[in-house]
């Protein structure tokens, strides 16, 4: 009888592979390094090895969830399809123009990301359609197809149609794709009034675009990896992970591939949320380290935020403004540019420093022995004497200690100090530099770092958690179980969800309640259709509205949760209500405008996709094994390398202490336990390290 359930998550390093027994609560894991030039190489030879190492069975696969980090580094790199935009006369510029908005303000030579689609392949077709939705001047059907034919002549294979106002009235839209699949049945299309039904155009025409650009790359390789899937003898239905934290059909993966973007981090923080509430605590940054970058999200309340908007492929990594608008509902996050393949130099003014650039997983770090010849924190991270050479990745993979000295040695040499001073200071430049972007991620919602515990999770948030901790005046850091894995694990506990918008652009104190009413009714019809397309049987499932609001003369809104409808002019004091405080809750003050604007209005579905809650298995051995040895590792406070001892996680029962300096192992990641830290294993399997003061 089928009882697993498959996790797969596709990082810039490592690809994890997660198989959790739903009867036994028992879960298996394996690292495979990504095969960045056919990730579905790696994902099919991960499943192989822990399969055949567990003597697990494929057809007792009940379902699977992925997700990629594939279609964001096609981004990133530019290597996406040949695309074409079509828009109305007299918007062709409009990637370009942008907001007229230079992210730096004093910089005379700013460079703006380079568009994705060159002006030669965006043209113009005579039509307009009208703020009130309104027909103004017909679509000329003729000129769309002499437009089309012409950018297919330029090589062009997917096709973004945004025309102006599509949001309020996507007929033109419709008739255009209409013609253009009759042409070109080959030619992928993407309807703004698909991807991003909402007001401002540079928004919804540079969605429109990313989502065209991506599309073939995922019809390609979704398709690829289900054939191979299947000819592994795996039955199971394939759930994509969207960037909200839930999942959806192929399918629809396929349709609207740009909801896939930020996958992988998103489930790394639904892992957090989960692990933080089993152990009582509601309030956590979820810190997410692993190969390429570390991701930092908000769990307020045991729920992740969830933002509305994201910029993607940022020209300068910490410059909002400098990447492309993505109109999708995610889970708001941080990325930060370190990870363990992140590289270290001297620069011309004789400092340290670490990261954006990374070796990924080819070459990789030094010490993976693969033709890597710089300085990673992974080699900093050997050479201190953290990691475990012989059980690197579970023992999946050797690593050299030789190699990482070798790489280090240079940068050493060049600011005169010992190879692992250097690395040290390897260690703690990265830490700081992750600290400093979390902290102002946090500062800009109101909060105080040291107001959350820090949950650590991916192959390097165990080795770096406490250290980042301490730099952010937090007490408390918690480590689940398999936080290695912890991303894929988090696949595992998704829900389906479909988020759905539509833009009214209203005053709430002249709607049309009853339209207002149908108008969520028919977004959640919409949704519903699209959940009932992923899980079996008609699943019971929650709805959550909401809108954008704004008071009258602002130029942008407040994504405010309302109560549940119908609704009808009675609820008019709760929206306000709702609204104000809202707005006091973000701005801290509310100004003295009366008048209130709805924009946007918004409806997400979610159904529990599984079929149990996910456990963990606490632990595989008795508890007087917990003491492997010792293992010379640096530390800091003494300038030298002592003998700490080293504990092994599974062996760990409920209830044992551990005093600092230790170090904690599993086979996905370690933990370093400083001095004068305490940890403890609580009754969910989390190990929690009180940092004192």
């Amino acid at each position: 009888m089928a009882q697993y359930a498959l996790g797969i998550d596709i990082g810039g390093t490592f690809t994890d592979i997660v198989v959790y027994d739903q009867k036994r609560a028992v879960s298996y894991s394996h690292k495979e390094l990504t095969t960045p030039e056919s990730p579905h190489r790696g994902v099919i030879s991960g499943i192989r090895r822990l399969f055949e190492a567990e003597r697990l069975e494929y057809r007792d696969v009940a379902r699977m969830v992925h997700a990629t980090t594939l279609f964001t580094n096609a981004l990133i790199e530019r290597k996406g399809a040949p695309t074409g935009l079509v828009t109305t006369e007299g918007f062709r510029d409009i990637l370009e123009m942008r907001r007229e908005h230079k992210y730096e303000l004093y910089d005379l030579f700013i460079e703006l990301p380079e568009p994705l689609v060159p002006r030669r392949l965006r043209l113009e077709v005579p039509e307009r359609i009208g703020a009130d939705g309104g027909i103004e001047m017909p679509l000329d059907e003729e000129t769309l197809l002499e437009r089309v034919r012409e950018l297919v002549r330029h090589g062009v294979q997917s096709l973004a149609v945004s025309l102006l106002h599509a949001y309020a009235n996507p007929v033109h839209e419709r008739r255009a794709r209409a013609l253009i699949e009759r042409e070109f049945p080959k030619l992928f299309v993407s309807l703004s009034s698909d991807v991003a039904p909402q007001i401002r155009e540079y928004e919804r025409t540079s969605t429109t675009v990313v989502n065209a650009y991506i599309k073939p790359l995922a019809e390609s390789y979704l398709a690829q990896l289900a054939s191979e899937l299947a000819r592994l003898g795996i039955k199971a239905p394939l759930f994509m992970m969207l960037s909200s934290g839930g999942l959806t059909h192929i399918a629809e993966a396929k349709r609207v591939p740009v909801q896939l973007l930020e996958s992988g981090p998103a489930a790394g923080a639904l892992a957090g949320a989960l692990f933080g509430r089993r152990s009582g605590v509601g309030d956590v940054l979820a810190f997410d380290m692993g190969g390429t970058t570390a991701k930092l999200a908000m769990v307020e309340e045991g729920e992740p935020l969830i933002a509305y908007q994201f910029e993607a492929s940022r020209a300068k990594r910490f410059a909002k403004g400098s990447g492309f608008p993505i109109s999708i509902s995610t889970i708001e996050l941080i990325e930060i540019g370190a990870g363990g393949g992140s590289i270290s130099e001297i620069d011309a003014l004789g400092l340290l420093k670490v990261g954006p650039r990374s070796a990924g997983a080819a070459p990789g770090p030094a010490c993976y022995g693969r033709g890597g010849k710089d300085a990673t924190v992974t080699d900093a991270n050997l050479e201190l004497g953290f990691l475990d050479p012989s059980t690197f990745a579970g023992g999946t993979m050797k690593i050299d200690r030789a190699l990482a000295a070798e790489a280090i040695k240079p940068l050493a040499a060049k600011s005169a100090l010992a190879g692992a001073q250097l690395a040290w200071g390897i260690h703690s430049v990265v830490n700081e530099n992750m600290a400093a972007a979390a902290r102002v991620h946090v500062a800009e919602r109101g909060r105080h770092a040291s107001e959350f515990a820090l949950l650590v999770t991916g192959g390097g948030g165990p080795l770096h958690g406490c250290e980042v901790a301490k730099r952010l005046g937090i007490r408390r850091v918690i480590c689940p179980p398999s936080a290695g894995v912890a991303s894929a694990l988090g696949l595992l506990m998704a829900p389906a969800r479909v988020d759905r918008v539509a833009t009214l652009a209203r005053r709430l104190g002249k709607l049309d309640w009853g339209a207002f009413e149908r108008a969520f009714r028919e977004l959640e019809r919409d949704a519903r259709t699209v959940i009932d397309a992923t899980l079996p049987g008609k699943p019971k499932v929650s709805v959550e509205r909401a809108a954008d609001l704004r008071f009258v003369g602002q130029g942008f809104e407040l994504v405010t949760p309302l109560p549940k409808g119908p609704y009808t002019p009675k609820s008019l004091a709760a929206i306000r209500q709702a609204f104000v405080r809202e707005y006091r809750r973000v701005f801290r003050q509310v100004p003295l405008v009366s008048d209130i604007e709805i924009i946007n209005i918004r409806v997400a579905l979610t159904a529990k996709a599984g079929r149990t809650e996910l456990k963990v298995h606490e632990r595989r051995s008795a508890a007087s094994g917990a003491r492997k040895g010792t293992r010379k590792a640096w530390l800091a406070s003494r300038g030298r390398f002592v003998e700490m001892p080293v504990y092994d996680r599974y062996a760990l029962a409920a209830g044992t202490g551990i005093k600092g300096p230790a170090i904690v192992e599993e086979a996905s990641a370690t933990m370093i336990v400083p001095p004068s830290a305490r940890a403890q294993v609580d009754r969910a399997g989390n190990l929690i390290v009180d940092l004192g003061s």
